[in-house]
């Protein structure tokens, strides 16, 4: 049984707005991104699935649960987009707060709290004040809170949006370390690269309704191009819109082969390095052999510094769905 599913499930607003007809699997032990423009939906369908809007109609049930079952609510961590917490508790009582919340007993928080502080990178922390907190911190301090319980399904919601690079990367880690204890993660965000990193499975709503789910490399389908790096002005001619591009008789080949050269672009000079030239490579049916097609380079002459298949960004393939849906 999924770590969530949905069944047609709908909430408007006196008819409008909202998201409709929703029906989402999300296997145990993954994590799951929700992508969307913004209006989307996205935010109305988290509301639901933790308990805070009634849905019109449909269905869901959260570990095996329905929704309107509160119990399972303990066994669910949720960080909401633009929170604010007590400035004036300091993150130990924060989050001795919130256990009480969750009913934990004061040996099971004393036990808890240091483990999830340090698990988000505040272990030296946790007794200053939370309005002394940077906007960093505080989304740690927050993520922390969703942890507390030890969850088996936790939603996030822009877990990174305040952090910097480092700790962008840091959560990263922690996601995955999550996922590898078991856990299911349902993230919101609108950082592409990031979900692109993390992500196994994905949703994509526009305008309340569902375009896709499942994996997003699926939507990518082969790979249909490759970059090669190459020195221009070396066994290629003189001329410069020679020496860019690939002779002619290299182009045949390629050609017969059933690969075009796109694109060549020149690359910005390094000291002590001959000019160089990126080619873009594309091709329409199977991919080719991409040892065969660097040995048909140098044969030609060409010297090749690097060769990259390229598979679509998951920016890229969002903004086609969302195009075309």
């Amino acid at each position: 049984m999924p770590a969530i599913e949905t069944i047609e499930l709908t909430k408007t607003y006196q008819g409008h707005g909202g998201c409709r007809e929703i029906s989402l699997a999300v296997p145990h032990g993954c994590i799951f991104g929700l992508l969307g423009p913004n209006g989307a939906g996205k935010s109305t369908l988290v509301k639901m699935l933790v308990g805070l809007l009634q849905p019109t109609s449909g269905e869901a049930r959260l570990l095996g649960r329905p929704l309107e079952d509160v119990s399972v609510r303990k066994r669910i961590g949720f960080l909401p987009e633009g929170f604010r917490y007590h400035d004036w508790l300091s993150g130990e009582d924060l989050l001795r707060f919130h256990a009480s919340l969750y009913g934990l007993s004061s040996r099971e928080a004393s036990e808890r709290i240091p483990v999830v502080l340090e698990m988000v990178g505040l272990g030296e922390q946790g007794r200053k004040r939370v309005g002394a907190y940077s906007k960093g911190m505080q989304q740690r301090i927050g993520l922390a809170c969703a942890l507390l319980s030890d969850p088996e399904l936790v939603f996030l919601d822009e877990p990174t949006s305040a952090l910097d690079p480092i700790g962008r990367k840091e959560v990263r880690d922690l996601l995955v370390q999550l996922r590898a204890r078991g856990k299911t993660v349902f993230l919101n965000s609108h950082l592409l690269s990031e979900l692109e990193t993390v992500c196994d499975r994905i949703a994509i709503i526009k305008q309340g309704r569902l375009l896709f789910q499942g994996d997003w490399r699926e939507l990518a389908g082969p790979l249909r191009q490759a970059r090669v790096v190459v020195s221009m002005g070396i066994g290629v001619g003189v001329d410069t819109a020679v020496t860019l591009g690939a002779p002619a008789a290299l182009t045949q080949e390629l050609t017969l082969s059933g690969i075009t050269l796109t694109k060549a672009t020149p690359l910005p000079a390094e000291a002590d390095k001959p000019p160089r030239a990126e080619w873009l490579l594309t091709w329409s049916e199977n991919p080719p052999d991409i040892p065969r097609l660097v040995e048909t380079l140098v044969r030609f002459g060409i010297p090749v510094h690097e060769v990259a298949p390229l598979a679509g960004s998951l920016e890229e393939l969002f903004l086609e769905t969302i195009a075309n849906g």
